[in-house]
């Protein structure tokens, strides 16, 4: 407790980051929030046998905010999937897995998920699971060598970037655009707020 101007405030806990994600500190910023620390926590991400993408995206936020070690933080985490139907795209390997995504991403619909989950200081833990609908235009060969090529698949999810270049190829999206990036800043600052660590 600290006292402010005659009054008794409580003093807010530290918030920590569980993703090592430089989109999600960007995105955060967006919103005035700047986390105390970044600890990514460290859990196996395989998916189970017949897994759907938007029940590995709850399951995964949910297991890095219960992996937190600091008990006393307001632990944020959260993972983003890509699904095409009940297939689930991850961060590719090689430029040619990255080429075969692209490829199946053409001219077609795709879901993002992204699961949040808020873990307070007393263990309780709130989550949301936000999905966003997008669809690709066909793709010529030309441009899937072109942004393989240019390497902004590596490391995201799914091959591309809603953010860079790849953007240029959404013809369609409904929901929310955040979401694509990687963490759902409408639903992120309802937890905090929701638990009093984000003013209103």
């Amino acid at each position: 407790m600290s006292l402010t101007g005659g009054a008794l405030t409580r003093e807010r806990p530290p918030l920590v980051l569980a993703s090592a994600s430089p989109r999600r500190i960007e995105l955060l910023a967006r919103i005035g929030v700047t986390p105390d620390r970044v600890a990514p926590a460290d859990i196996n991400e395989t998916p189970k046998p017949a897994e759907l993408p938007r029940n590995l995206a709850a399951r995964l936020a949910l297991a890095k905010a219960q992996a937190a070690a600091d008990p006393a933080a307001l632990v944020l985490a959260a993972d983003t999937v890509v699904g095409v139907g009940r297939r689930i795209l991850g961060k590719p390997d090689s430029p040619a897995e990255a080429r075969r995504f692209l490829e199946l991403l053409s001219g077609r619909r795709h879901q993002v998920h992204t699961g949040v989950a808020l873990r307070q200081p007393d263990g309780r833990i709130a989550t949301r699971l936000v999905t966003t609908i997008l669809a690709f235009q066909r793709l010529t060969d030309q441009q899937i060598a072109a942004y393989v090529e240019a390497g902004e698949w590596q490391g995201k999810a799914g091959g591309y970037a809603i953010q860079g270049a790849a953007e240029m190829f959404v013809r369609f999206l409904s929901g929310s655009h955040s979401n694509v990036v990687g963490l759902p800043l409408f639903e992120t600052a309802q937890l905090l707020r929701g638990c009093g660590w984000l003013r209103p």
